[in-house]
Formats: C-alpha cells, structure tokens, sequence
C-alpha cells in the first residue's frame, strides 16, 4: 500500500490517535513515577540505586507472565468484538478473571519464596543483598492486585476503551509518588519562599518505596477491578457464572503460552545479563540501572502505539477486513519510528540531564551519560520491533516473535556480552552496544516476517 494513501487517509489517522493518546499518556505517567522512584532512591546512595536495580529484571519476568496472559485474552475479546460477538466477548472476559485469580496466587508464591535468593542469583555485591531482598518481598506481596491491573486492564482496552486504563494508572502513580515522599525519607523542615514546613516522614528508606509501590498496586488493582467487572457492560463478565470454558480458554493459552515463554527467555537472558554487569561493581551496577530507567522516558510513545496496535489488529482481524489491517500497521510503525526517531535525538544530545535527575554521583553520571548515547542510535530500530509485535499479538500470532526473542537475546545479547565481559574484561559501554546490536537484529527479523505476510496466512481465508 502507498505510504501517501496512508497518510491522507484522516478517518484512519483520527482512529489511531484516539486510542493511542491514552495509552502514551499512561505510559509517560507510569515512567515518570518510575523515574521519581529511581530518582528518591537515588538520593538514598548508589548502593540503594543498585539495591532496586538488581530487582528489576526478576519483576519483569514474573510481570510477563500476567502480561502474556493479557495478550492471549485480548486477542479473543478483541476479535469477538469486531465480529459483534459481544456474548462471546464476555465469556473471554470471565476466562480473564479465572487466570487473574490462579496466576496472581501462584505467582505470588513463587515470588515470595525467592525473596531472600535472588540477590545471590543475580551475583549482587553482599553490602546490598538484604536491602534487594526486602524491596523485593514487599513489592510482591500485593501479587494478585498487579494481576488485575494487567489482565483486566487488557480486557478493557480490548473494547476499546483506552482512557479509563490510563486514568486509574494516573491516580495509582500520583498515590506511589506521594507516599514514597513520606515514607523514604525522615521528618524534615523545609523552607519554602521564607516559610518553614516540617514534613513529617517515616524514614524506612529503600522498604519505604517498596511499600508505596505495593499500595499503589493494591489500589489499582481494586479500582481495575470496578471498572472491569461493574463499568463495562458489554464485556462485563457481570451475572455469569464463575465458571472456566476450556475452548475459550484454550484459545487464549494457545496465544498467551508463546508471549510467555518469549518474555520468560527475554527477562530470564535480562537476568544474566544483568548480572553480568552486577559483575562489574556497584557503580557500573547503578549507572547501569539508572540509565535503563531513563532511557524508558524516551520509547514511551512506541509502547503507546503498540497497545492501539494490538488492540485494532484484533478488531480488524475479527471484521475480516484485511486491507485495513495493513493500514493500520503501517500508519502506526510510520508514527513510531518517526516520532522516536526524534526521541532518540533528544537523548543523545542530554544523557547528563537525564542521569542528573536520578543521582548526583558524578562517576555514576558520567557513565550512564556515556551508554545513553550509544543506545539513542537503537530507538527507531526498537520502534520497528515494537509496534510489529503488537500487531503480530493482536491477531495471535505469537510464536514468530517467541523465536525470534529466543534468538536475539540469547544468542546476540547474552553470547557478545559474555565475551565482552568474561573473556575481554570489557566494560558497561561494550555492554550497552551488545544490547544495541540486540535490538537491530530482531528488528530486520520483525521486518522481514512482517513484509513477508507470513502472520496473516491461514487468518483471513489464504
């Protein structure tokens, strides 16, 4: 299809901005939170910094099991509701709150009892294992409420409605942000234009964020809830039974289980990959922690995009129209690339500015400054990537995108950072460009599947 067609087609546009707007402002507000986070943490020590950090890929992974699970869900609601199978629809959705229930408790399980090891897995310095260790616990504990917020999250914006998910992750961010300034640090006097304030605190530190973390979830999860179960009539599982349909429901794992299993090898090769860095000392450890906080602010807008992909690819897919589906494809991977294209310039011109809201240690700035501006020339590559996998999961094509993450990140990551690391002796910049060289090749593989229409086959009669 003819990039002009595409971009003079206003109806389409019209569309795609609509449901993209709430789920990038969602995702700038859940950044910016996670930049406050990072940034009051920050001003505790580095060592808090690399506390927090060493943590961060194991929450990835057990998210991206809720994650996969909301990929499977959405594609089934969101193809019935296309085809005006609203009875189905709200079938799919009570198959949501069955996985909510059994994939919150075991996961939560499973994370508390590795509570007190992970730190030693992830080969972090001992002067911080028992601060991760805590932060970790306590961030878990609430386990069942980040499901929610996950899985019927995806339902709601399988309807289409992508405001509402953002509203209530707004007030869950503003909830973390306030808490953590009372409960991180101690009571305090503050001058503000003559006047002195005391501002009581609690003084709990590192514990102090995770527990405003938890409350926040627990928050969320409850209002996701309301909105999912009482507020959405037409999917709304409201009045039925409680009960699991297993063809639906093996639908949606048949879907989720390929989105699982590439987000497990993902965040599992994170893993060693982050404790490859853990490796290299506790100020590579926060410089690289803090850099990867930072560098989120700036694919916001690709992730905004993916949750309109995914979500009007299995729309479309259920209308049967499969000439709008590539539209929508393009129009969408046009509007990533070009608008992280112009991210990626902004990050490398200031990495300083972005390392100094988080630190003021100046070795740790300097280095995270310096891996900034190797990963900003990876971002419309990443977009690419990004927006080819929404489509892709919308339509239930998961097991192209599972293999070709298994590849990437295993294979070019891991491998070249191991080699950087272990044989050379290398330092965290060769291990940035390892992860740079990461997001290329999954990009002209995402590509290549994509132009070759391989995803589509068997899906609308060919």
């Amino acid at each position: 299809m003819a990039i002009g067609h595409i971009i003079h087609d206003k109806k389409l546009l019209k569309l795609i901005l609509h449901l993209s707007w709430p789920a990038i402002l969602e995702q700038v507000l859940q950044t910016i939170v996670q930049m406050a986070d990072s940034a009051m943490v920050g001003r505790i020590s580095a060592q808090a910094s690399a506390a927090v950090g060493v943590t961060t890929t194991a929450m990835w992974l057990l998210n991206g099991i809720f994650f996969a699970a909301a990929v499977g869900v959405l594609a089934y609601v969101a193809r019935s509701v296309g085809a005006k199978e609203m009875e189905q629809a709200r079938v799919g959705s009570m198959q949501a709150m069955i996985l909510t229930v059994i994939l919150g408790i075991i996961v939560g399980v499973i994370a508390l009892s590795i509570s007190g090891v992970l730190p030693v897995w992830m080969d972090a310095d001992p002067e911080i294992r028992a601060d991760a260790s805590l932060y970790f616990f306590i961030i878990c504990t609430p386990m069942i409420f980040r499901a929610s917020i996950i899985i019927f999250g995806s339902v709601i914006r399988a309807s289409g409605d992508t405001r509402t998910p953002m509203l209530i992750n707004a007030l869950m961010n503003l909830i973390n942000v306030v808490l953590n300034f009372f409960l991180i640090y101690s009571t305090n006097t503050y001058s503000i234009f003559g006047i002195s304030l005391t501002m009581p605190g609690a003084g709990l530190g590192i514990a102090g964020a995770a527990i405003a973390t938890a409350i926040s979830y627990v928050v969320g999860g409850i209002l996701m809830f309301i909105v999912f179960y009482f507020g959405k009539k037409g999917v709304s599982p409201r009045g039925m039974k409680f009960r699991l349909d297993w063809g639906i429901m093996r639908q949606c794992i048949t879907v989720s289980i390929p989105n699982a299993l590439e987000r497990m090898t993902t965040c599992l090769g994170q893993m060693v990959f982050t404790s490859m860095v853990a490796g290299l000392g506790t100020i590579p450890l926060a410089a690289h922690s803090i850099a990867i906080t930072a560098e989120q602010a700036f694919y916001i807008p690709g992730y905004g995009f993916q949750t309109a992909a995914n979500m009007l690819a299995g729309q479309t897919l259920g209308e049967k129209d499969e000439k709008k589906l590539d539209s929508i494809s393009l129009t969408i991977t046009l509007f990533a690339v070009g608008i992280m294209t112009i991210t990626a310039c902004i990050l490398f011109v200031f990495p300083e500015v972005m390392m100094k809201l988080f630190t003021t240690d100046e070795q740790v700035i300097a280095l995270g400054a310096s891996v900034l501006r190797i990963v900003s020339v990876s971002e419309p590559f990443f977009a690419v990537s990004i927006i080819t996998e929404g489509v892709f999961n919308g339509v239930g094509d998961t097991k192209a995108p599972f293999l070709i993450s298994l590849s990437t990140m295993w294979g070019v990551r891991v491998v070249s950072t191991f080699i950087c690391v272990k044989i050379f002796g290398l330092g965290l910049t060769a291990v940035w460009m390892c992860m740079v060289a990461d997001v290329i090749v999954r990009c002209i593989l995402m590509a290549y599947r994509f132009f070759s229409g391989a995803w589509k086959r068997g899906r609308f009669g060919h």
